[in-house]
C-alpha cells in the first residue's frame, strides 16, 4: 500500500493521510444535506410531486456518488482529491432545467448521464484539452463567479432575507421572522468558523444552526440520529428510462443545451480544482499535472455513476485543499474520504432537521468562495470586461446558469472582433457563438 501510493517519495504516512481524508470529508459533508434539498426543490412551494426528486433517495445517491468518485480518484489518479455532486451544477439541474425549462428530472438525469459519457470519451481521446484551451481564461473565471452569485442568491432567497417585491422585483424580507432570524444566526456562526480557519466550518455551522432551531421550536427534533438507510429505488436507473420510453424527448434543442452546460461547467470545475489542489500539494511537475488523464477519467466515471444512482453531476471538490493543508498528499486520503461518505449513509435521520433556513447559510458561503475568481479577470480590457460581466450578472438575474454562459459566449467574439482582436478568437469560440445564438432563437425565444 505504501509503495503503491508512494508514501516515502511524498513524505507522508498513514496518520497524515487519514487525518487529511477526514478533514476533507468534514469540509464537504454539507453536500449530503444540501444536495437532497436542492434537487427536491424543497424551498419552492406548490409544486406537483412529479417535479420533485425523492430527498431520501438523493441523499443515498449523493453519498454513493461521492464514495465511488473519491475512491476512483484515489485508486486511479492517486490524488488527494475527493468528489461529490457539485454545487452550481445541482442548482442548474433543479432551478433551470426542471423548474424553468420544465424538463422532467428523469430526463435531466439522462442529460447528466450523457455528459458523463461524453466526458469519458473526451478524457480518453485528449480532445478535452483542445476545447479547454480554446475558451479564454477570463470566461472560465466569469462562469465560476457567476455560479457563485447564483448560489448565494438562492441562499438569500431560501433564508427569506431577499424576497419578491412588486415595485422593485426583489427587496429585503422580514428580518424579524423566526426562520429568517435562524438563517441569519447560521450565517454569522458559519462566518465565524470560516474566518477562524476551522476545518469543516460550513458543516459545523449547519449543525449548530439546526440545534438552535430545535431549541426555539423552529426545527423538528429528529426521532433518532442513526437510522435505516433510505431506499435509492425512486432514482436508481431512472436516467435510462427516457432512452427507452421516450427517446423523442432527447432529440430537442433544450436537451442539447442541458447536456452541453453540464459538460462545460464540469469541464472547468474539474480542471481548476485539479490544478489548484495539485499545486498546493506540490504534485505539479514542470507546470504539468501528472496522471491528468486518469484524474479526468475518474471524474467522468463518477458523473456516470452518480447519474445512475440518481443525482446531478459529480465533480472534484476544491474543499480537498483543506485535507491537503492537514497533510494529505496521496490518493489514500481520497479513499478515506470515500469510505466516510459510505459510513454517513447511516445518519439519514439528520436530514429531517436540515430545513431551508438551516442550509441557506451554506449556500451563501459557498457563493462567497466561488466568486474569488473575479480578481483574475482583466477588467481594464473592455473587450474582456463586457462578456465577463454579462456572464456573471446574467446568471442570478435570469435565474439561469445556461443563459449566463450563452450571453457571455455570444458577446466575447463580438467585442474581440470590434477591438481588432478577431484573430485571437479560437474557431471553436465562433462555433459556440452560433450554437448559443440558436439557443436564444429556438429555446429562449420560443
Amino acid at each position: 500500500m505504501k509503495k503503491y501510493f508512494q508514501f516515502e517519495e511524498l513524505g507522508t504516512n498513514y496518520r497524515r493521510e487519514i487525518i487529511g481524508g477526514l478533514t476533507t470529508f468534514l469540509s464537504m459533508a454539507y453536500i449530503l444535506i444540501v444536495n437532497p434539498l436542492v434537487l427536491s426543490l424543497d424551498s419552492v412551494p406548490d409544486l406537483p410531486d412529479s417535479m420533485r426528486m425523492d430527498a431520501g433517495a438523493v441523499f443515498v445517491a449523493t453519498a454513493l456518488a461521492a464514495a465511488v468518485g473519491s475512491i476512483f480518484m484515489g485508486l486511479l489518479a492517486k490524488y488527494p482529491i475527493a468528489l461529490a455532486p457539485g454545487m452550481g451544477l445541482n442548482a442548474f439541474f433543479a432551478y433551470t432545467v426542471v423548474l424553468t425549462y420544465g424538463i422532467p428530472w428523469e430526463t435531466a438525469l439522462t442529460g447528466v448521464l450523457f455528459s458523463g459519457l461524453i466526458f469519458i470519451g473526451l478524457s480518453l481521446t485528449g480532445i478535452r484539452e483542445k476545447i479547454i484551451n480554446a475558451i479564454p481564461a477570463e470566461l472560465k473565471y466569469a462562469v465560476g463567479a457567476g455560479i457563485g452569485l447564483f448560489i448565494a442568491f438562492i441562499g438569500l432567497r431560501n433564508a427569506g432575507i431577499i424576497v419578491e417585491n412588486p415595485a422593485t422585483l426583489v427587496g429585503l424580507g422580514d428580518l424579524s421572522a423566526g426562520n429568517t432570524l435562524l438563517a441569519i444566526f447560521g450565517l454569522f456562526i458559519t462566518v465565524i468558523f470560516m474566518a477562524r480557519g476551522i476545518k469543516g466550518g460550513i458543516f459545523y455551522g449547519m449543525l449548530l444552526t439546526a440545534v438552535v432551531g430545535m431549541i426555539f421550536s423552529l426545527v423538528d427534533i429528529p426521532s433518532s440520529i442513526i437510522g435505516k438507510v433510505p431506499s435509492v429505488a425512486p432514482t436508481f436507473g431512472v436516467a435510462f428510462e427516457p432512452i427507452f420510453n421516450d427517446p423523442g424527448s432527447l432529440l430537442t434543442y433544450p436537451f442539447l443545451i442541458v447536456v452541453l452546460t453540464f459538460l462545460f461547467v464540469d469541464f472547468f470545475d474539474t480542471a481548476g480544482t485539479l490544478v489548484s489542489v495539485a499545486n498546493q500539494a506540490g504534485l505539479m511537475k514542470d507546470n504539468k499535472l501528472p496522471r491528468a488523464g486518469k484524474a479526468l477519467l475518474a471524474d467522468s466515471l463518477a458523473t456516470v455513476t452518480g447519474a445512475v444512482f440518481g443525482t446531478s453531476t459529480t465533480t472534484s471538490y476544491i474543499e480537498s485543499s483543506a485535507g491537503v493543508a492537514a497533510g494529505a498528499r496521496t490518493g489514500f486520503a481520497a479513499i478515506v474520504t470515500g469510505v466516510l461518505f459510505l459510513f454517513a449513509l447511516l445518519f439519514s435521520p439528520v436530514l429531517s432537521v436540515m430545513t431551508s433556513a438551516v442550509t441557506a447559510p451554506a449556500l451563501i458561503i459557498v457563493g462567497v468562495l466561488m466568486v474569488s475568481s473575479l480578481n483574475k479577470i482583466e477588467w481594464n480590457r473592455f473587450e474582456i470586461a463586457v462578456p465577463a460581466f454579462l456572464t456573471i450578472i446574467a446568471m442570478p438575474l435570469t435565474y439561469s446558469i445556461a443563459t449566463g454562459i450563452a450571453i457571455g459566449f455570444i458577446f466575447y467574439p463580438i467585442t474581440m472582433i470590434l477591438s481588432g482582436n478577431a484573430k485571437k478568437v479560437h474557431p471553436i469560440m465562433y462555433g459556440m457563438f452560433v450554437v448559443f445564438v440558436l439557443y436564444f432563437v429556438f429555446v429562449e425565444g420560443s
